[in-house]
């Protein structure tokens, strides 16, 4: 879901590892882990003046992700720390310095707990915290196996180095900076067996995380901790009116791109590309999906002529897919002003324009507002005359996103244990809202992109108990996160982790 497009380096010494994928699926993290507001450390990441390194160097990006991970340490979402560090870079500096920044930065979220554990081992007194957070994006660059580093020991050790000397306010960590860095190379393989001892430092998510884990999942657990610890797969749906997934994979072998089809209409990229790069996409022929966000639409059974509501919408990934399966009368709702942007743009992508003559019933309708609150934008929605409820809603909901961390890596790092509770009592105000807007017969069907029983069965066995017209119907249920080599048999290969529930109105 989402690194750079490559690394840089004016050391000869580097080496330089394939191209990555684009964004799937970042908007919907940013929505769900900022939906209950995590505990923050305690003030602001402070300002630090420009560097003066070159910015195609190794030492420029450790700088600028060092700085992003500060800023994830001070309770940001990582998009948004990367969004505002390049944005206050000059537009020729931020387009060469991005890729190597992302990555950097994606790297050491996904290692923090190994990383921070190794800088306590090493450091008696704490540095100054961009000291630390350079120190933290060296070692994860550092904690591989010199075979399948990115860069060589000397580079990252050399650039580090430099970058600190730069900065004039941290340049007497020189010294500390290259100790810890040639300390650690030197007993590499000692200090990592020792991390393993430390359950933080081994599985890299907080402790409580871990324990949630373990107690909900207990034959599974570790398998899940390690698939949040991968790459997420670069996995498109195809447009259904344009294609099927077999035809675009022959499309894209004739480019010489591989690509295997993993569901209905799923086909994920072994090598990831640009978005810009991948054939049809600019022209609405595919869209960037995790496989097991495509189960929602194909589940929730839209026919032409149906009126659809899609509750929680942003970026609008699910709504464009409800409108390739059928000619139906869609509301795209988000609470967010600035993020239902998005959802237009998608629907211009994929040829969904809000009234279609050519398509008299189909529409497609971006609507801002609160669903737990349907009183203040559902009103007269529709047209006079007739019941105005939903045939089917799709509450894709709030939540702790624990199932998408092998894309958002910093979300294990937001959360707070507390926070589960109170995105559950929010996943019930909204359901409960939902639920009368439903026609009898209709169907609504409530998603969550998390691991944690209290977001998922806990929430589906309460409401199938608290309402008497509530019938659930299948579903898939909890669906764990997957590589392309553990996947059962009867579902999409490679996907994040959902949960699925569905009920139909009597």
């Amino acid at each position: 879901m989402r690194l750079a497009s490559g690394f840089f380096m004016t050391s000869s010494h580097s080496r330089r590892p394939s191209g990555t994928a684009g964004k799937a699926g970042q908007t919907r993290a940013g929505r769900s882990a900022r939906s209950a507001s995590p505990a923050r450390q305690s003030g602001a990441p402070a300002t630090l003046a420009p560097v003066h390194l070159a910015p195609d160097s190794l030492g420029f990006a450790l700088d600028q992700a060092a700085q992003a991970v500060g800023a994830v340490r001070a309770g940001a979402a990582l998009p948004a720390a990367l969004s505002n560090a390049f944005a206050s870079l000059p537009h020729e500096l931020a387009s060469v310095a991005r890729g190597a920044v992302q990555d950097i930065a994606y790297r050491t979220m996904r290692r923090l707990g190994t990383v921070d554990w190794l800088i306590k081992q090493r450091v008696s007194k704490a540095p100054p915290a961009h000291v630390t957070n350079l120190l933290a994006c060296a070692l994860a660059l550092l904690v591989d196996d010199e075979a399948h580093a990115a860069y060589t020991p000397f580079t990252v050790v050399d650039q580090v180095v430099r970058t600190v000397g730069a900065r004039r306010e941290i340049a007497f960590a020189k010294g500390l900076v290259n100790a810890v860095l040639r300390g650690f190379l030197r007993e590499r393989d000692q200090a990592l067996a020792a991390a393993q001892a430390d359950d933080v430092a081994r599985w890299n998510y907080p402790q409580w995380w871990i324990d949630a884990v373990r107690r909900a999942w207990p034959a599974q657990w570790e398998a899940i901790l390690a698939t949040g610890n991968t790459h997420g797969p670069l996995t498109l749906r195809v447009n259904a009116r344009r294609a099927n997934a077999a035809d675009y994979v022959q499309r894209l072998a004739a480019e010489n791109i591989a690509a295997t089809q993993i569901g209905t209409h799923a086909v994920r990229l072994p090598t990831p590309l640009p978005v810009d790069r991948i054939p049809g996409f600019l022209a609405g022929d595919v869209s960037v999906q995790d496989a097991g966000a495509q189960i929602a639409a194909e589940i929730l059974g839209v026919r032409d002529g149906m009126r659809v509501l899609d509750a929680c919408a942003a970026p609008g990934g699910k709504s464009g897919h409800l409108l390739e399966l059928a000619d139906i009368d869609l509301i795209a709702l988000e609470s967010d002003a600035s993020r239902a942007g998005r959802i237009g743009e998608n629907f211009a992508r994929l040829g969904f324009a809000q009234d279609d003559a050519a398509h008299p019933l189909r529409r497609a309708r971006v609507v801002i507002g609160d669903a737990g609150e349907p009183q203040a934008w559902f009103e007269g929605e529709g047209g006079e005359g007739g019941d105005q409820r939903f045939d089917r809603i799709l509450a894709d909901v709030p939540c702790s996103a624990s199932g998408i961390v092998r894309r958002h890596p910093d979300i294990r790092w937001l959360r707070r244990e507390r926070d589960i509770a109170t995105l559950a009592k929010e996943q019930r105000r909204i359901v409960e809202a939902l639920w009368s807007l439903l026609k009898p017969g209709g169907e609504l069907l409530y998603v969550t992109c998390s691991l944690f029983p209290e977001e998922g069965e806990a929430q589906a066995a309460w409401f199938e108990s608290s309402r008497e017209d509530a019938v659930r119907l299948d579903a898939p249920g909890q669906l764990l996160p997957t590589a392309a080599d553990g996947a059962p048999a009867d579902r999409p290969a490679d996907h994040d982790g959902f949960f699925y529930a569905r009920f139909q109105k009597r």
